[in-house]
């Protein structure tokens, strides 16, 4: 009897609707970690030109309107030869040519419409210099490839990927576009920006060797401080260092700003933020998909580790310019199926795990994060929920957007939370999420308020049962007797467009009546109504059920 009572139960166990051992989360107002700095309000993609389509710029407003502080967004192509219209893992601005006697002619009309968006929607440029115009690409003889590769052949094999010919005329190219940017925003504006130079120079984004991309960082950097000393430059937007290669690219990187003259002008090399960027690895597991959480905290901690090792870069500004759960936005789940998770509550409750991951690692390495920047916005012209990485859909919000709403409710201090259901950092950058969920939480107080954001997430996307959690917060101030909560969640039934459009059949027409429907339902949603808490002792309690791959907000007022 044992035996069949332990068979019972490892069956009930695995079923959705099962009970699980009961989750205490605490968290504990009076006992401050670190700032909450608005790590989650990055944004970036590949379709520079996208920032001026009719669905980019809807987008651009919404990523304005969901935090806050400042939202900053980073796009390829920005110096790219073309005529401006945007492709998969492709765009143009024809920035710069050459006339019929080799002088440079600048021509700024399309990058002007992209920053003016930019300007329009209330969101800063991340500006990144790359990449390399046409008339200033070198030949490379062991690369006889065009100018422009198209997707699906892999777009950065061509020769928009080349070195300059000539590294002064690329750093005058850099010094003018600056120069334009500042006449045209102006000095404070631009001031608040980054200037990023290139993209994941240790692969074939950059068609020769590490020493060159430093002297490509050299001009470039120079270029960008002879227009406006002031900004803010850096690089070097490497691949993820938990790679020997990316690792050791990353560090010599590092060696050469810290102990090299510039190739430019002989002094030294300014670096005021550092960037690198960090991945996940899904796969198809018997017919699922399993995340890869493992792999991006990973990316994370070594970075840090490297960064750390040099005291004059220890307290510089981190961005994590690409930090996503894999490495292609456009490659759709019809051409990768483990790209499956982008559509529903998976992707929202990794990304709730990984902000906590990250600052953790922050924490212990005792360095400056300051941006986990989500590769992900959106794609003109394809069909509904067709699998990108992306924000928003045809105009329609996918619940990952929503976990980004759910960050921008949280301010102020970081405070102490455990969890009794939580894998423990260590134990996922090891093993990853593959045994028990993560069912955890992390929290922030602020003046006269206080947010939990907690989740339950497994690597594994299956069906499994639902936690029963109770969190407690304690340390609300003497003299509060109520607060007021607000509940939101994303889960396979709120926040998810994705759920209302399949039960629809599906359309990629929906009708007025339909697409009406799925625009409410992509928004950030209330699991029920605002409610008043009495408060004893200084603390509540409250009950949740947390079901598997769902994320929720707390929100507290007094």
């Amino acid at each position: 009897m044992r035996f069949l009572a332990t068979v019972l139960l490892g069956v009930a166990a695995a079923l959705p609707g099962a009970a699980q051992t009961p989750v205490s989360i605490n968290v504990d107002l009076t006992k401050p970690e670190g700032v909450y700095k608005p790590i989650y309000s990055w944004f970036g993609y590949d379709e520079g030109n996208y920032t001026t389509m009719k669905r980019g710029t809807e987008l651009l407003r919404e990523l304005h309107d969901l935090s806050p502080v400042p939202v900053y967004i980073r796009a390829h192509h920005l110096l790219t030869s073309g005529d401006g219209v945007a492709e998969l893992k492709w765009s143009s601005t024809n920035v710069f040519t050459l006339d019929a006697n080799g002088k440079p002619v600048y021509n700024f009309k399309i990058l002007d419409g992209i920053f003016d968006e930019f300007k329009a929607a209330g969101v800063r440029p991340m500006v990144e210099l790359g990449f390399m115009p046409k008339d200033l690409a070198a030949d490379l003889p062991e690369r006889q490839v065009p100018y422009q590769v198209h997707y699906p052949k892999s777009t950065i094999s061509g020769a928009s990927n080349n070195p300059p010919k000539d590294y002064k005329v690329w750093g005058e190219l850099v010094r003018k576009v600056t120069e334009h940017l500042v006449q045209r925003y102006g000095k404070d504006a631009v001031n608040t920006w980054y200037f990023e130079v290139w993209n994941e120079p240790d692969i074939d984004y950059w068609h020769t060797t590490p020493e060159n991309y430093y002297k490509l960082y050299d001009y470039a950097v120079a270029g960008v401080k002879a227009a406006l000393p002031t900004a803010k430059v850096g690089g070097p937007a490497s691949t993820g260092p938990s790679s020997v290669k990316a690792r050791t690219f990353f560090d010599n990187f590092l060696k050469h700003v810290n102990t090299d003259k510039s190739a430019a002008n002989g002094g030294a090399i300014p670096m005021d933020f550092i960037s690198f960027h960090v991945k996940g690895l899904p796969k198809i597991v018997d017919g699922h998909v399993q995340m890869g959480l493992k792999k991006e905290l990973n990316d994370t901690n070594e970075g840090f580790k490297t960064i750390a090792k040099y005291s004059k870069f220890i307290h510089l500004p981190i961005i994590l310019s690409e930090a996503d759960p894999e490495g292609c936005a456009a490659c759709s789940s019809k051409v990768n199926p483990s790209n499956n998770y982008r559509n529903g509550p998976l992707y929202p409750v990794y990304t709730a795990a990984a902000l906590k991951g990250m600052f953790e690692l922050e924490d212990r390495n005792k360095v400056n994060l300051i941006s986990m920047l989500s590769w992900s916005f959106e794609f003109e012209d394809k069909d509904y929920f067709e699998g990108f990485r992306s924000l928003a859909t045809n105009g329609i919000d996918k619940p990952v957007i929503n976990v980004f709403r759910m960050a921008g409710l949280m301010s102020g201090e970081r405070v102490a939370t455990t969890s009794t259901g939580k894998q423990t950092l260590d134990s996922i950058m090891q093993s990853g999420v593959g045994q028990a969920p993560d069912i955890d939480g992390m929290a922030t107080k602020a003046e006269r308020e206080a947010a939990v954001m907690l989740w339950n997430y497994h690597d594994d996307d299956l069906p499994a049962a639902g936690a029963q959690v109770t969190v407690t917060v304690k340390g609300i101030p003497a003299g509060v007797h109520r607060v007021l909560l607000e509940h939101y969640r994303i889960d396979e039934n709120h926040s998810n467009a994705y759920t209302v459009w399949k039960a629809m059949g599906s359309p990629q027409s929906p009708s007025v009546e339909q697409y009406a429907k799925l625009k409410a339902a992509g928004q950030l949603e209330l699991l029920d109504s605002p409610r008043w808490l009495d408060v004893e002792g200084g603390k509540v309690a409250i009950p949740a059920e947390m079901p598997r791959q769902a994320t929720s907000l707390m929100h507290l007022k007094w």
